[in-house]
C-alpha cells in the first residue's frame, strides 16, 4: 500500500476526524477509502447506466406503438 498526502481546510480535517471519533470508522484513513470505494462504485453505475443509455439509442426507433411496448414490458415483468 502506498501512502498519499492530501491538504484539506481545517473544517474538513476536522469532519474527517470525527468520523472516526464516532466509531463508524477506525481512523480517517478507513473513511477517506470509504469514501474513494462509494465514489468508485457509483461512477461504475454511471458507466453502466450510460452503456445501457446509449445501446437504447443506437438500437433506433421502434416499429412498435407504445401500447405494444407496455404491454411488452408488462409481459417480461410478470415472465
Amino acid at each position: 500500500m502506498t501512502t498519499m498526502n492530501v491538504s484539506l481546510p481545517d473544517a474538513m480535517k476536522s469532519w474527517v476526524e470525527q468520523q472516526s471519533q464516532y466509531g463508524r470508522y477506525s481512523n480517517a484513513n478507513d473513511y477517506v477509502r470509504d469514501l474513494i470505494r462509494k465514489d468508485q462504485d457509483q461512477n461504475q453505475k454511471i458507466a453502466q447506466m450510460q452503456s445501457v443509455v446509449n445501446q437504447g439509442i443506437s438500437s433506433g426507433v421502434s416499429q412498435h406503438s407504445m401500447a405494444e411496448i407496455l404491454a411488452l414490458a408488462k409481459q417480461v415483468t410478470t415472465a
